[in-house]
């Protein structure tokens, strides 16, 4: 298994991470020795702030069930007595004029439900990522999209906003996906109104993160370049 902890280092370092990228893996059982989560969470990305914090757990899909959308996106389908909390839920945000209902069939999903959902900061994945997610100020973590363009990874899906969670089957779809997050993320975590996320496929990580110093030093010349020619040229 590649050094994630090193990784995590080197990422925080380069990026100028608040907080710890956080690692999501999707599994049938539980690997031996992570415990599993214990108490409720409004949402599914509650849970990448708990592991943000410091904590490595996996969740099983009634831990899910409190949000209709996230359990939607992670393609775990509620028991019978909560079936119709999805279609109450999409109500009220249409009757908000949040969404519309044919935005639904277009929203990604994971092809098929988890066993158990695995969250651990980057640097104490206890297994091999699915996907990770970054969040940090736009002007940094922009060069994580720089530096899988320069390793060959896809970045072809456009920018996400709401829900958040649909990232995560986002990234494994098409890439390294960007998301300003949706308001509710932005309430369960904390997220600042500074801040949005970068969701890498986990297989891509240590390719991007070797090419995420390079991109790093490569945008410190051009800034210095740029603010050159700002002084030359403008005359505004």
């Amino acid at each position: 298994m590649p050094d994630y902890r090193l990784m995590e280092q080197q990422l925080s370092d380069t990026l100028s991470l608040q907080r710890r990228p956080v690692a999501v893996t999707f599994r049938e059982t539980p690997p031996t020795g992570v415990l599993q989560f214990t108490g409720t969470a409004p949402s599914g990305c509650s849970f990448w702030r708990i592991a943000e914090a410091g904590r490595t757990f996996y969740t099983v899909p009634r831990d899910h069930y409190n949000c209709a959308i996230g359990s939607y996106t992670h393609h775990l389908p509620p028991p019978q007595d909560r079936a119709q909390e999805l279609e109450q839920t999409l109500s009220f945000m249409a009757g908000a004029g949040y969404i519309k209902i044919e935005e639904v069939s277009r929203i990604p999903r994971l092809p098929q439900p988890p066993g158990v959902v695995i969250y651990a900061p980057l640097g104490d994945t206890p297994v091999e990522p699915d996907v990770v997610i970054f969040r940090g100020r736009p002007g940094r973590v922009m060069f994580l999209q720089e530096a899988a363009l320069r390793a060959g990874v896809c970045t072809q899906a456009p920018l996400l906003g709401r829900p958040t969670c649909m990232a995560l089957p986002a990234a494994l779809t098409y890439g390294v996906v960007a998301s300003t997050a949706c308001i509710g993320n932005r309430v369960y975590t904390d997220v600042g109104e500074d801040e949005l996320y970068i969701a890498v496929p986990g297989n891509d990580l240590p390719k991007i993160a070797e090419e995420a110093q390079v991109i790093a030093a490569a945008n410190a010349k051009l800034s210095e370049y740029h603010r050159g020619r700002r002084q030359t040229l403008a005359t505004e």
